[in-house]
């Protein structure tokens, strides 16, 4: 059984708070990509196709971040749900730093700087929450 997270009833509002607002924020960002993903956008097609990983790479990283997300909100596994995301989405900026590039078919930078938030607010989540991972949080 996990330990209760380090943000629980006792913590200050705040800390709550931006714990659910980020959680909020990173699944939200990963749950609307999906629909791209299982429906064959040619957008997101694209992508796949030039880091070499297209229909697989595409289906099993959907199927990846549809977890993350839903296991940020599960109150035990918030730190496991954030530690995927994590790992999915370093996959994802290390393929547009070495194949794809920060604007990809005239995006703008959206699609990276979408990336970086999630990146961003999954680590927050993860260090938030690091007391309750499994193994290793009771040493942090």
């Amino acid at each position: 059984m996990l330990k209760s997270t380090i943000v629980h009833r006792t913590s200050p509002a705040p800390l709550r708070a931006a714990s659910w607002v980020v959680r909020v924020v990173v699944a939200v960002i990963l749950l609307q990509t999906l629909f791209f993903k299982f429906s064959g956008a040619p957008e997101s097609v694209y992508f796949f196709k030039t880091v070499g990983q297209e229909p697989w790479g595409r289906y099993g990283s959907g199927a990846v971040e549809l977890i993350a997300a839903l296991l940020l909100f599960v109150p035990s596994l918030v730190p496991v749900g954030a530690g995927i995301a994590l790992g999915v989405i370093s996959g994802a900026i290390f393929f547009h730093l070495t194949k794809l590039g920060i604007v990809v078919q005239d995006d703008g930078g959206l699609l990276f700087g979408l990336a970086l938030i999630v990146w961003l607010g999954s680590a927050f989540i993860a260090w938030l929450h690091r007391r309750a991972l499994p193994v290793i949080g009771s040493r942090l």
